[in-house]
């Protein structure tokens, strides 16, 4: 059963974003997610995954550069509804650090029903089937034995674990995204079920609009790299006129 979120009749726009992949490394794009947090007219935003570069545990909330994410995120949720939905970097992000931030949890996927309209929204990666070595870490890793085995270790040993993993996936990232993409009849399929004829999703850091028959379509999130030359990000805005691509 997919999960349903209905838009409150207040809500008269709704931003989507995701793949930020927040660092110590990133100010950049931490500044501009705080200032559009600031000054957008939406009354939602929905991040959509890959939000932090990697996260290994709630625990790290308390580190600096994550703690003033969380205080960022906290001050954003006193004016705008915030939800969260994991990706592939932070499907770790468990209830403490949603409630730090004033976040509610979004499940993988979900449909909107805003506007009078039906969108489905996923990060991605669940559909990427022809990667698949990362499908099976992907089982592995969304078990609920290994996620426990793993919060078990010290954060300093989960903290390694996750530099290894992030030297690891830049090394080979930009092949891999290159090399990958949705399945199409997984999308249709998941769009008969929810009933929807849009599917929006972030994950292969492509941002594009594809055709997928039958009256179907899905629409790429873009990433986000505000400390890159040229920066790059885009927030895609739902409201009773339709769908909106813009600058954050």
């Amino acid at each position: 059963m997919i999960h349903t979120l209905t838009a409150p009749a207040h809500w008269r726009q709704v931003d989507l974003l995701s793949d930020l992949h927040l660092g110590p490394d990133t100010p950049g794009t931490a500044a501009r997610l705080e200032a559009h947090l600031a000054g957008t007219p939406a009354q939602a935003v929905l991040l959509l995954g890959d939000i932090f570069e990697v996260w290994v545990g709630d625990d790290a909330r308390h580190e600096a550069f994550e703690q003033g994410v969380v205080n960022l995120l906290r001050a954003a949720s006193q004016r705008l509804a915030l939800y969260f939905m994991p990706g592939n970097r932070d499907f770790l992000v468990g209830a403490d650090m949603l409630a730090a931030c004033g976040m509610t949890a979004l499940p993988d996927p979900t449909l909107l029903v805003a506007f009078g309209q039906r969108w489905l929204l996923a990060h991605g990666d669940a559909q990427c089937l022809d990667d698949t070595a990362y499908q099976a870490w992907r089982a592995t890793s969304r078990s609920q034995a290994w996620q426990a085995d793993f919060l078990a270790k010290p954060l300093a040993e989960r903290q390694a674990f996750g530099r290894q993993a992030r030297a690891q996936s830049r090394a080979s990232q930009a092949a891999q995204l290159l090399a990958t993409d949705l399945d199409a009849a997984a999308c249709r399929a998941l769009l008969r079920e929810a009933g929807a004829a849009t599917l929006i999703h972030g994950h292969t850091h492509r941002p594009a609009e594809h055709d997928l028959g039958e009256g179907m379509r899905r629409v790429v999130l873009s990433d986000w790299d505000f400390d890159a030359t040229p920066p790059r990000g885009d927030v895609v805005r739902l409201s009773a006129t339709g769908l909106q691509r813009l600058a954050p």
